[in-house]
Parts: C-alpha cells; sequence; structure tokens
C-alpha cells in the first residue's frame, strides 16, 4: 500500500510516474544483477547441466501467472499488490493472507540477502587480490553492514539512492548481456562441453527433479508484480501499469534463458564445469574473469553486491509497510502501525530489521542451512529465498484464483482467458507437491515456508473482527484513490471492497 496515514489525514503520491518508471522499479526489485549471479548455483546442484531449461520453465510459469496480474489491474487501479487484487475479488480475508504471503515473502528476500551481500563482498575480495588464498571477511559482518544501512535508509527519502541503484542495476544488465556474448562467441567450453544445447533438453531429468527446482528458478522472478502497486503514482495506470508487468516478464525470461544458458556452457557442461558452476561464490563474475579478464570481473562483483543491497532495501522496505498497514487496520500490535514524525513507519521498519538480524545471526553461529553450494553465506541466500519464493508461490496461487472468479462474474466476456489461470494454478499446485514430495527433512524450505503461511492462515481465522478491518482499510484506501482518479479523468468509479468472502 503506497499511501501515508497519519492520523485521520492522508497522504497521496504524484501521479508522475510513466510506463517506463513502472518498468524500471519492478526490473529493480527483480534484480537481474543479484539474480544471475547467485541463483544458478542451488540449480546446477540439483539438475546438473539442464538449468537453462529450469530457467525456460520458469518463464512459461511466471508469463502465466503474470496474466492474473494483468487482467486485475486492467480492473483495479490502485495500489494493486496482492493483498488489495485478492481482497477485491475473493474478499477480506483471502486478502489479508495473500498479503501475509507477500510481506513474509520480503522478509525472507531481506534475510537472504545479507548472505548474499556477504558471498559477493568476499568474490570480490578474491577477485580484488588474485591469491590463492585471499583474505576473506566473515559473511555476517559485511551482510549486518547492509542491513543497517538498510534500516537507516528504508525510513527516510531514498528517492535519488533508488535512481542510482537502477543506474547500477543497468550497468550489470549491460555487463552480463556483454559477457554472455564474449562467452558464446568463444564457443563456452571453459571446462568442456562447448555450446551443448543438450541444456535445454529433459533427457536425463526426472519430472519429480525439474519440478523441484522450479522454485529456484522463480527466484529470479521474483518482485515482477512490484509495479501493480504503483496504481497511485503512474499515469493512465490501466494501461501503464499491465504494459509493464508485461514486459518486465518478457524481457527478464529473454535475458535470463541466455545468461543462464551462457553461464552452463561457460563453465562446462561436464562433471568439472557443474561442479564449478554449483559452488561459486558469484557466477558471473567468476566467469567473466575466466573470459575477459580481473577488471572485468570487478566490475560484475560490485553491481552484483549494489544488486543485492538494492533487493535488500526494496525487501525490507516492503515487508515494513505491510507490517505497518497491517497494524494500522487492527491486525497487529498498535505500536508497529505508527508512523514518525517524518510520516515513515519507523517501529514497522525496526521490527523486520531485526527480526532479520536475528535469523541471520543464528544461522551465521550455527552454520544452518548447509546446502552444499560450497559457500555457507550462499547457502543462507539460497535457503532463505526459497522459502519466500514459496511463500510468493502462495500469494500468486490467490491471485490465479481471484482472476478465475473475476472472469467468471466481472468479465464473461473474457471467460474462454479463465483457462490460462487455471493452467497457472495447476502448475503452481504441481510445483508444492514435487517441492514437498523430494524432502527429506523438517527443516526443508518447502515445509517452513508451509509453517508460516499456515501461521498466516491461523491469524486471518482467528483475529476478531478481522474482515472488518481489512474490508474499512481498503475501503479507505479505494475512495480515497477513487477520489484521485476521478479527477484526473472521465472514467466511471469502482465499486466498493466486497464484504462477501469466498
Amino acid at each position: 500500500m503506497s499511501q501515508t496515514v497519519q492520523g485521520d489525514t492522508a497522504t497521496q503520491p504524484r501521479r508522475n510516474l510513466s510506463v517506463w518508471g513502472a518498468l524500471g522499479l519492478s526490473l529493480g526489485i527483480v534484480g537481474p544483477s543479484l539474480a544471475m549471479s547467485g541463483n544458478g548455483q542451488g540449480t546446477a546442484a540439483a539438475v546438473g547441466r539442464a538449468v537453462p531449461l529450469i530457467f525456460v520453465l520458469g518463464g512459461i510459469c511466471i508469463l502465466l501467472i503474470s496474466h492474473g496480474f494483468i487482467r486485475l489491474t486492467q480492473r483495479y487501479s490502485q495500489a494493486g499488490s496482492a493483498y488489495a487484487l485478492v481482497g477485491k475479488t475473493l474478499g477480506p480475508r483471502a486478502g489479508y493472507f495473500s498479503g501475509w504471503g507477500v510481506m513474509v515473502t520480503y522478509l525472507f528476500f531481506a534475510i537472504g540477502n545479507v548472505g548474499a551481500i556477504g558471498s559477493f563482498v568476499n568474490a570480490f575480495l578474491a577477485n580484488a587480490q588474485n591469491s590463492s588464498h585471499p583474505v576473506q571477511i566473515p559473511w555476517l559482518l559485511s551482510g549486518g553492514v547492509g542491513l543497517a544501512l538498510t534500516g537507516f535508509m528504508a525510513t527516510r527519502e531514498f528517492r535519488s539512492v533508488v535512481r542510482t541503484l537502477l543506474i547500477i542495476e543497468g550497468i550489470g544488465v549491460a555487463s552480463m548481456t556483454i559477457l554472455t556474448f564474449v562467452i558464446l562467441a568463444k564457443g563456452g567450453n571453459h571446462h568442456g562441453g562447448g555450446l551443448d544445447l543438450g541444456t535445454f533438453s529433459f533427457k536425463g531429468q526426472s519430472f519429480s527433479g525439474i519440478m523441484g527446482a522450479v522454485v529456484g528458478a522463480l527466484l529470479s522472478w521474483g518482485g515482477f508484480e512490484g509495479a501493480a502497486a504503483l496504481g497511485e503514482e503512474t499515469t493512465d495506470p490501466k494501461r501503464n501499469i499491465p504494459r509493464a508487468l508485461l514486459t518486465t516478464v518478457i524481457g527478464a525470461s529473454v535475458l535470463f534463458i541466455l545468461v543462464m544458458f551462457a553461464q552452463t556452457v561457460g563453465f562446462g557442461t561436464n562433471a568439472a564445469g557443474l561442479k564449478a558452476f554449483s559452488t561459486s561464490g558469484n557466477s558471473l563474475a567468476q566467469l567473466g574473469h575466466n573470459y575477459v579478464g580481473q577488471w572485468f570481473s570487478l566490475v560484475l562483483s560490485f553491481t552484483a553486491i549494489m544488486s543485492a543491497f538494492g533487493c535488500m532495501l526494496g525487501s525490507a522496505g516492503t515487508a515494513g509497510r505491510l507490517l505497518f498497514a497491517f497494524s494500522r487496520d487492527g491486525v497487529g500490535p498498535a505500536t508497529w502501525g505508527r508512523l514518525d514524525k517524518r510520516g515513515e513507519p519507523t517501529t514497522a521498519m525496526a521490527a523486520v530489521v531485526g527480526v532479520t538480524f536475528i535469523v541471520s545471526l543464528v544461522s551465521f553461529i550455527t552454520g544452518h542451512p548447509a546446502m552444499g553450494l560450497g559457500s555457507s553465506a550462499l547457502s543462507d541466500y539460497f535457503y532463505y529465498s526459497t522459502i519466500g519464493a514459496i511463500t510468493l508461490m502462495v500469494a500468486y496461487l490467490m491471485v490465479e484464483l481471484g482472476t478465475i472468479k473475476h472472469f467468471f462474474t466481472e468479465r464473461r466476456e473474457l471467460i474462454y482467458e479463465s483457462a490460462i489461470p487455471m493452467i497457472g494454478t495447476v502448475l503452481i499446485l504441481a510445483v508444492f507437491y514435487y517441492n514437498v514430495k523430494s524432502q527429506t527433512s523438517w527443516l526443508a524450505a518447502p515445509f517452513i515456508a508451509f509453517v508460516v503461511m499456515v501461521v498466516g492462515l491461523l491469524i486471518g481465522v482467528a483475529t476478531p473482527g478481522i474482515a472488518g478491518k481489512i474490508t474499512a482499510g481498503l475501503n479507505r484506501d479505494l475512495s480515497e484513490v477513487e477520489g484521485k482518479n476521478l479527477a484526473a479523468s472521465t472514467g466511471h468509479g469502482q465499486q466498493p471492497f466486497p464484504t462477501t468472502e469466498v
């Protein structure tokens, strides 16, 4: 929810973002440099050379899911998070459950990025020293510094910082694209295998293993729906927000598949290459060193660090503001629903930063999780981010169900399109099933994710008067947005938030 409420006064943001602004913010949240530097290792450890295939399947899955967001944001132009979109279609309790899923997702992403920063800082130091025994620092220290900066900046005006991070992300995308073409031009084959198109083959892979690995790939698209929350700040939102969503998904999918193919063949598709890939602290930086030189590796290392920091900043900020929104509406401690003198949810942000640090500290001390990725920091990133990816998939599932109902109740002329969210629903359920099926530990990421979502479900069921509180909160939001929309256009108003639940 992008508005800020203090007392009885609502502060509405200016509608000054074009489609490019919405697109830029979605890409900034996705963080391509972070995704391509740290998400392939766990996938390579799980499915070997089939990493590009997994990203093709992940792209298809995200395209199906994005259809629901696109159709719903064409209808509802307020701050269209899953909280509001599901609430509009399935009722307030379902909206809360979806919002809970998004909130804990970004909390886990923030936790994971502590490890990502630690891993990438050490990769940068290793590249800079060019030594067989480089000086390294504890990942909690560098990640903790990033978390402290996040806590400081997330409660202050950081629009200029976001612009800087987007510029750095642009440099990262350009750099990884150059690296990709260099690898392909040289035929890959650093450890053997050449330009192996067998990386797109199902041969030698089990269906269960493939579906289990898809969640790891979906980490890379996490946050694509960020533009959906900008309905109050974007000009012509019912046109520009869907365009930004579709462009983000298609553009990121093409980029991710191409870069992951280049990385896989760049390391090599034999045993030595796959081991080097799966244990790399920063896969892009290592390949940059192998194929271009140390200076290029340092550029890639630095952009990965900044991308991880940017994702942490965005993730913690999103989680904190959702926590504030819930608490303000009576679903949480009242102190987390208060703003400071600057109109910022400082106490809610402090809670998010505090939980992030405590969980990271426990992981650092205990050495859990240990995922065999050659780095405890990278294991921390992949484990907690996977938990977040699964909780986000639950929220996506609710959006799919809301989209199906939307077609049957409000857009019957497009009822044939309901087949798309139905297929998306089946795919999400299949991903859940095969992730659980292959697990042997109760501490595995899927089980932790489902436990967290059950907690959210229990809160949604047990909190007295939660439906009325959420209905009142979202009706207030929608009425304020509708007033601004009517002032900006001659379009018809939207219906108030429904009180019926499904």
